[in-house]
């Protein structure tokens, strides 16, 4: 196979014309050896942490593609910590859309001026770009546009696609008691007809989860959501 691309927490083979395969790592983002889905560089290695993630990417995808919610996922190995998908064409270098039902990580850098920490805030859609020398600024749905990355009635699906995947997610979590604080998902043009599909993953390490006042990290989040 050929490597296409060396990712953070994920490397890229080419299958054929149609398919990549995504190897999945045992790297996670964050800062000072401290876990942050937030961050836009590896912070720390955690053994089983890319298996983990597969497993509950694989079960949130074949969620979301039994609801006839488009992704680009075909199947999963998990043994092999691989997953096949469609290729997809991503908006401009790449787009990511954060979710926030509560205020924490970088919402609160930002705001904290107006916010405290844990504060309510209804599935409240962001988008910025993947720019890591820049720290994946924010970016505007008017900024989409005028750039050429994104069209607005794009950016519209988008953001009803991303509440609509967010609330499986969160529905989904909230049977074992579990929060969903936030998470950070992407999106790419899939298929001949070049349309609108969630892309990557949907694992611990994209999303931050609570159980009451308690942060779940990844692994643990894994092991309590799918060993039932």
């Amino acid at each position: 196979m050929k490597l296409l691309y060396k990712g953070k927490t994920k490397d890229v083979y080419e299958l054929d014309e149609n398919k990549v395969l995504l190897k999945f790592k045992d790297d996670v983002t964050g800062k000072d050896g401290k876990f942050d889905p937030g961050a836009n560089e590896v912070g720390l290695s955690i053994d089983g942490i890319g298996k983990s993630g597969l497993k509950l990417t694989k079960y949130f995808f074949e969620k979301l593609n039994d609801l006839d919610i488009p992704t680009h996922y075909i199947e999963a190995d998990i043994e092999k910590s691989s997953m096949t998908v469609l290729k997809a064409d991503f908006f401009g270098e790449g787009v990511e859309v954060i979710c926030r039902y509560r205020a924490v990580g970088s919402f609160i850098r930002r705001y904290g001026l107006y916010a405290k920490e844990g504060d309510e805030l209804d599935s409240y859609v962001e988008f910025t770009l993947k720019d890591d020398e820049r720290g994946d600024p924010l970016i505007t749905q008017e900024g989409l546009d005028i750039l050429g990355i994104m069209k607005l009635e794009e950016y519209e699906k988008i953001e009803k696609l991303t509440r609509d995947i967010c609330n499986v997610i969160k529905e989904e979590l909230l049977k074992e008691g579990l929060e969903l604080y936030d998470i950070k998902l992407e999106f790419g043009r899939v298929g001949d007809d070049k349309h609108i599909a969630l892309i990557d993953e949907i694992s611990g390490g994209s999303m931050r989860v609570y159980r009451g006042e308690e942060y779940i990290e990844p692994l643990e989040l894994e092991r309590m959501f799918l060993n039932k």
